[in-house]
């Protein structure tokens, strides 16, 4: 069977002195890995457009669960990216990300979506990278399934008190008088991060970018999502740890 769908780039593997394997988030069959023959040679079109995080309209070949791509044509390249060590690391975490959650052999327009905006507002610098990371992080929980509950304290059902307390573990929210009264353990936020919480799961995509937050109150931000990533997915990111180095270095 072939088909046609555009996908990202998310990881390369050489095979051999001319071929590679590349890992694809797709727009129509989610995450699949395929064969790029010849995808070495430089007077190859398949070269720069199977490269990783390019975005590209791709030409699959599909045999008994086994992935080839017969021709590629690059839309997006994300050169800008390779111009700063910090924005490509956090490229390449996003990349991790989308290899452990993204869904494989089914529709994955929204995952593609997701990444492919963050991805343009890194490489042009228009928005913070730690502000990026934890919509990210986030969103792809959040479309994974794993949308937590911050609605209400979920002890009292009141909606926002001065300091309110994310509980990582169970993704759910609690005042500050309940958090106190109940001896909850997890992580106190002020107002303004809980409501750029909220905002990662529930606004409407092309909303979700817009906001700010300064950097005490996006590395808080960013503390929370972290934990709650980490309390879902139950995996150390390597691709996190270069970009945390890379982040602290920047400082």
């Amino acid at each position: 069977m072939k088909f046609k769908t555009n996908g990202l780039i998310i990881k390369e593997q050489n095979i051999g002195e001319q071929d590679k394997l590349v890992t694809v988030l797709s727009d129509s069959h989610g995450v699949i890995r395929a064969f790029v023959r010849r995808a070495k040679n430089i007077k190859s079109p398949k070269c720069a457009s199977t490269g990783l995080l390019c975005y590209s309209e791709l030409s699959v070949f599909e045999n008994k669960g086994t992935y080839s791509i017969d021709e590629a044509h690059s839309i997006e390249m994300f050169i800008k990216l390779r111009n700063n060590v910090k924005n490509m690391s956090l490229a390449q975490y996003f990349c991790e990300l989308c290899i452990h959650l993204c869904p494989k052999e089914q529709d994955s327009s929204d995952y593609l979506r997701l990444i492919l905006n963050a991805l343009h507002l890194l490489a042009h610098n228009k928005k913070d990278p730690l502000l990026l990371k934890a919509c990210v992080e986030m969103r792809l929980l959040s479309l994974c399934g794993y949308m937590p509950d911050l609605v209400m304290c979920d002890e009292c059902g009141v909606y926002e008190s001065q300091s309110m307390t994310f509980v990582p573990k169970t993704g759910k929210l609690f005042c500050d008088t309940c958090s106190a009264q109940k001896g909850v353990r997890g992580i106190a936020a002020p107002k303004s991060v809980i409501t750029a919480l909220r905002h990662t799961v529930y606004s409407d995509s092309d909303k979700l970018f817009s906001f700010s937050l300064s950097e005490e109150s996006l590395r808080l931000l960013n503390t929370l999502s972290e934990s709650y990533l980490s309390a879902i997915t139950e995996k150390d990111f390597l691709t996190l740890q270069f970009f945390k180095m890379m982040d602290d270095q920047s400082m």
